[in-house]
């Protein structure tokens, strides 16, 4: 079993808080809070986590690749 200030073997396994883009969602959700759900007033906010999220997507791929026993 991993001790506890390790890292997880895998960062998919790692907590959500521990992404990258944890900033931006959270960014996101005090958004909605401030402007009661109103989704139209956050979109700045939707989209820069959207991108983010592609970026640590495509990091995410790109080590996989790189880690393929197959290539």
């Amino acid at each position: 079993m991993a001790s506890k200030g390790s890292t997880a073997p895998y960062p998919s396994a790692a907590r959500f808080s521990d992404s990258q883009c944890f900033p931006q969602y959270t960014a996101s959700l005090k958004c909605l809070e401030e402007y009661n759900s109103d989704k139209s007033k956050c979109q700045e906010h939707f989209d820069v986590y959207k991108e983010c999220k592609k970026k640590e997507r495509e990091a995410r791929l790109e080590r996989n690749k790189n880690r393929s026993l197959f290539s």
